[in-house]
């Protein structure tokens, strides 16, 4: 086999235009217009407006390449393109191989005849996605999300890239994925099928391999399996006259891969190559996890349950939904994307929905949930739309889409489950789409959702579960987002403004998606809006967010906890913080009942632009609240207070294999650590639970007249180290009596860590730090500070640092900040 690349320098201009202008593949026309500084960031301000055009107007890229003489002396050759975004005609040397109308397929020809030794010119031509989801809608309505250019389900291609209610309208266009030339000779692997058979502590690795050939020749299948220590296993099998061959290997004391939190992570490097005579001629490499999953689904008092079981254990899914990292993709570093995902395993999450409305992602994504132990929930990419599941054309294309991405990403040691779409079906209901016009649409979507994709997965992929929609109950439009059975969303804290107390009248088997918004930290904002236009009602914060009313839901719950900020940077502060309270407040209660519901993820991981939203990391990965908090409520160990004052009742929720032994040390206490009342209680966590410690009812201590001074607080300690602390309220934040909490913070330096060990005479509520002039990951932050403890947090030293530059730089506030002024004391 022979590859030759072609990505790299290209050119490309508007059609109808001779202005031809560098381009670089992988890439697209808005990311090389920006290159050239053609356009405006679309990023920053409302540029976004004032780049319509470019996904309105059809492009042209071009390529001369000679062709490699190695290349040319295979007997069949190949144009590989691996992502063509979307509406795309192929020329080669002035001869039409095909047109493409899907982002999320390969397309392949055959070019072996049209190729040249030298001046061989490769032509793609994009028609505008805008334009022809016009039309297309025109001739046929499909209803949809109300944030996106209309239209979007006509054409295979990214649902948010049309817009969505944290994403801007701006549907890339280009070749967004490898392009390559693939020479062969007698034969090419067609598909491999990598399984693991699991029983006795034994592990076969099986390889069912699907040859392409062009002649008779004897053909040998060979599979090495190297595995973390470097011990190899080899075997062979010869293929057959129908092109298939199936080698095994036995592994007879395997090293097992775990989520993230329950073990460790080895992968097995297996290598299959096709021979002909002891030579190669064609060769793939894949890196597997050794491991059992699936999605145990049981009959119980509460209806059904939906837990995920990996190596036998049940594992409670703690982690978040996740959207394109970037509106245009092509840009998106390794290093930027191995740094989302470290986050991500840092906060202890272990599972991450690929959402409906975006991409299926590339290797590198998979390569890294593989390695950090992140489940994978991947959806088909249909959401929040009506899709013409009754055209054959349509469908046709969608099978073919399906099956490659199934082949493509089934032997994934992440890859948890396969399903359907996001929200559709729920929004059947919600939308009113039960409607006599619409019934061949919603025969349509029961049969494909229900069956045939449901086939497709289970004949290409027997070894993952397949779930239609999310939510759903498994059942067509039968309480498709219940708590009885299946997964569910809860958005009427957010959309129903609901205050976050009503996360506790919820149960579902498995909660997979609900959020709040915050503003993204002030550093990020500073990057779209000039200071000018910081105000919540302004122009430029107001078309940064996408969720019509978002800016004035997240001031109203902010104002039922807090009290007016002083000034904008507080209010971004306090944006932050209410949303890591309400998240937590919901987090907390379904990890208490770990028996009834099996995992939450939160909405959303990440952004793709600069926008208030819903996530936790911003469009730069910076940590919001939200990602700190989420290392604290995902703990494995977590300390929960479950408060209805006058009533607070301590919880530990393990997600250890084994027993846990400690002791809870609480506190009644006033806002200035006066003990009204205290004690300890031992504590036998149980694994993989949750254990009740105890409840107190302080009605005869806390009365109408101390309740803006008093709290609770409870330590979990193991032996002389503290775990971890928590503190409830009897009355809302807004009303305590909070007195300058006064801070003091000794700081000094140990092996490039910054060691900041702070402690307070008064209550310091949802302390937040920060490095003035750089971008630091503390090991915590935007915490409750009691009087009279310490706490020792710690970040990386910034290069180049000292410790009087590190004390310069050290800003601390607190809620008592947010309305008024504190002096803080850096000693």
């Amino acid at each position: 086999m022979q590859t030759q690349a072609l990505t790299g320098d290209w050119e490309f201009c508007q059609a109808g235009t001779e202005e031809w202008l560098p381009a670089q593949v992988p890439g697209g026309v808005h990311t090389d217009l920006l290159a050239a500084r053609r356009i405006p960031d679309p990023f920053v301000a409302d540029n976004e407006k004032r780049v319509q055009w470019v996904a309105e107007s059809d492009w042209e890229y071009r390529r001369d390449f000679p062709c490699a003489p190695e290349t040319l002396a295979e007997d069949q050759v190949f144009l590989v393109c691996d992502g063509l975004d979307t509406l795309a005609t192929i020329t080669l040397n002035g001869t039409e191989l095909g047109r493409t109308d899907n982002m999320f397929r390969q397309s392949r020809w055959n070019v072996k005849s049209l190729l040249r030794p030298t001046g061989n010119e490769l032509k793609i031509k994009f028609d505008s996605p805008v334009r022809f989801i016009a039309e297309q809608q025109k001739i046929r309505f499909l209803p949809g999300s109300s944030h996106a250019i209309p239209g979007g389900p006509h054409l295979r291609k990214a649902p948010c890239q049309f817009g969505w209610d944290w994403g801007p309208q701006l549907p890339p266009i280009g070749i967004w994925k490898d392009i390559r030339l693939e020479g062969y000779t007698r034969a090419r692997l067609d598909e491999v099928h990598l399984r693991q058979h699991h029983a006795d502590g034994r592990v076969t690795v099986e390889a069912r391999v699907f040859v392409q050939r062009w002649n008779d020749a004897p053909l040998v299948a060979t599979m090495r399996v190297t595995a973390p220590d470097g011990q190899v296993l080899d075997a062979r099998a010869p293929v057959a006259a129908n092109g298939e061959a199936t080698a095994r290997v036995l592994i007879a004391k395997p090293e097992l891969w775990w989520v993230n939190g329950y073990g460790a992570q080895p992968l097995y490097q297996v290598e299959i190559v096709l021979r002909h005579d002891d030579a190669p001629l064609d060769a793939r490499a894949y890196k597997i996890g050794l491991r059992t999953i699936e999605l145990r689904q049981e009959e119980d008092r509460w209806g059904r349950s939906f837990a995920f079981v990996v190596n036998g254990v049940p594992i409670f899914a703690k982690g978040a939904n996740w959207i394109p990292a970037d509106s245009f993709p092509t840009r998106i570093s390794d290093e930027h994307l191995e740094g989302l995902i470290r986050s991500t395993a840092a906060t202890h999450q272990n599972m991450l929905r690929v959402w409906g409305g975006g991409l299926y992602e590339e290797e590198r994504f998979y390569d890294l949930c593989d390695r950090y132990g992140i489940l994978v929930w991947q959806e088909f990419i249909f959401a929040c739309n009506m899709y013409p599941l009754d055209a054959p054309a349509f469908v046709e294309n969608v099978r073919v889409e399906a099956i490659e991405n199934i082949r493509r990403l089934r032997h994934r040691a992440c890859l948890a489950l396969w399903c359907g779409n996001n929200e559709i079906e729920w929004l059947w209901e919600r939308w009113g789409w039960h409607d006599p016009k619409w019934r061949d649409p919603e025969i349509a979507y029961e049969k494909f959702f229900h069956h045939t994709l449901r086939e497709w997965c289970t004949t290409e992929d027997p070894d993952h579960a397949y779930w239609p929609s999310s939510p759903s109950s498994d059942t067509p439009f039968q309480d498709p987002n219940g708590s009885r059975q299946g997964d569910a969303h809860y958005w009427e804290v957010w959309h129903g403004r609901k205050p976050f107390t009503a996360y506790r009248d919820q149960y579902p088997r498995f909660m997979s998606e609900f959020g709040f918004q915050a503003l993204p930290p002030l550093a990020t904002i500073r990057t779209y809006a000039d200071e000018a236009e910081w105000n919540m009602t302004s122009y430029i914060m107001e078309h940064h967010q996408k969720n019509a009313g978002g800016n004035a839901a997240m001031v109203g719950q902010m104002l039922d906890s807090f009290r007016l900020p002083k000034d904008f940077e507080s209010l971004v502060y306090l944006s932050m913080v209410i949303q890591a309270e309400g998240i937590r407040y919901g987090v907390e209660h379904w990890r208490r009942h770990p028996d009834r519901v099996a995992g939450t993820l939160y909405w959303q991981l990440n952004d793709c632009w600069q926008v208030a939203s819903w996530s936790s990391l911003d469009y730069f990965g910076r940590w919001k609240a939200l990602h700190y908090a989420a290392r604290r409520f995902y703990a494995p160990l977590l300390l929960s207070i479950e408060d209805a004052p006058p009533n607070q009742g301590i919880f530990v929720t393990s997600d250890r294999r084994d027993p846990w032994d400690g002791l809870v040390r609480w506190s009644l206490e006033t806002l200035r650590g006066e003990v009204l009342l205290s004690g300890e209680e031992q504590v036998n966590a149980a694994p993989l639970a949750a254990t009740h410690v105890r409840t107190f009812d302080f009605a005869d201590r806390v009365t109408d007249e101390n309740r803006r001074e008093a709290i609770f607080v409870t330590e979990l300690w193991q032996g002389s180290e503290r775990v971890a602390i928590q503190v409830a309220l009897f009355a809302p934040t807004k009303h305590l009596s909070l007195t300058d909490p006064g801070i003091s913070a000794n700081l000094r330096v140990d092996k490039n860590q910054l060691i900041a060990e702070l402690s307070a005479r008064a209550l310091a509520r949802l302390v937040e730090l920060s490095l003035e002039g750089a971008d630091v990951i503390f090991s915590d932050n935007y915490f409750d500070l009691p009087a009279t403890r310490t706490v020792t947090i710690s970040c990386p030293l910034p290069e180049g640092w000292t410790l009087d530059r590190a004390r310069a730089a050290l800003k601390i506030r607190s809620v008592y900040d947010s309305y008024t002024r504190q002096r803080i004391a850096n000693e």
